[in-house]
């Protein structure tokens, strides 16, 4: 069984049209959505789908929200969706097959499909590429996009990493103690669809910055 972790906060614009489209979805799963203190209708709307609702009183961060998720995960496999509509949940059949081969973390990566629009703003772009050259260099890695959403993982894997993050330092924590544990990443293709800041994109120049520091810790950190 899959196990899905949306992270939300206030993201009452795209949360409905996101769980319909997971829901859809023709895989054996579990859907949990964790919102992080949304101040707007997300926990309302989300109610009403009937799947597993998590709350926050006050915001903590998207680490924090995930983090909380995987602890009530119940499936073999989790992967985490942002409750915007950036990705397309139906690519989840492609981020599954790997795991047929014995692969125990899958990547979705938005750089492989050449059909995508590459950035929702340069800066983004930009840091997104440069913190995937520096998590290559530092963990001798070969990923193309450390930053994506899209990462699927066996959950006896991730529960043995204890992930302790609180905002965006998910992503960079989870790629460095994978990496450090010789656990293999496999990359597949997915689509990708970026909105800009001013459609509601949370992560700013500040959390790359946070991304670098978690990077170099995890590195000597035993």
């Amino acid at each position: 069984m899959l196990t899905i972790v949306i992270p939300v906060f206030n993201e009452a614009n795209s949360i409905a049209e996101l769980l319909r489209k997971v829901i859809k979805v023709d895989i054996f799963k579990e859907i949990i959505v964790v919102d992080d203190g949304s101040t707007d209708n997300s926990y309302n709307i989300a109610k009403k789908f009937g799947i597993k609702l998590l709350k926050h009183e006050k915001n903590k961060g998207k680490g924090a929200a995930i983090v909380t998720g995987l602890k009530e995960a119940k499936g073999d496999i989790v992967i985490i969706q942002d409750a915007d509509l950036e990705y397309d949940p139906e690519d989840y059949h492609l981020i599954l097959t790997p795991f047929k081969y014995g692969f125990d973390a899958v990547y979705g990566s938005r750089r492989m499909n050449v059909h995508n629009n590459p950035y929702s703003g340069l800066s983004f772009y930009l840091g997104g590429n440069i913190l995937t050259i520096i998590t290559n260099v530092l963990y001798g890695l070969r990923l193309t996009d450390s930053s994506t959403c899209y990462k699927a993982v066996r959950r006896e894997v991730i529960d043995d990493l204890n992930l302790d993050c609180e905002r965006f330092e998910f992503c960079p924590m989870l790629t460095a103690r994978l990496a450090k544990k010789k656990i293999r990443i496999f990359e597949v293709p997915i689509r990708y669809y970026p909105r800009s800041k001013k459609e509601g994109k949370h992560i700013t120049w500040r959390d790359g910055i946070q991304a670098l520091k978690i990077l170099l810790k995890e590195k000597w950190n035993h």
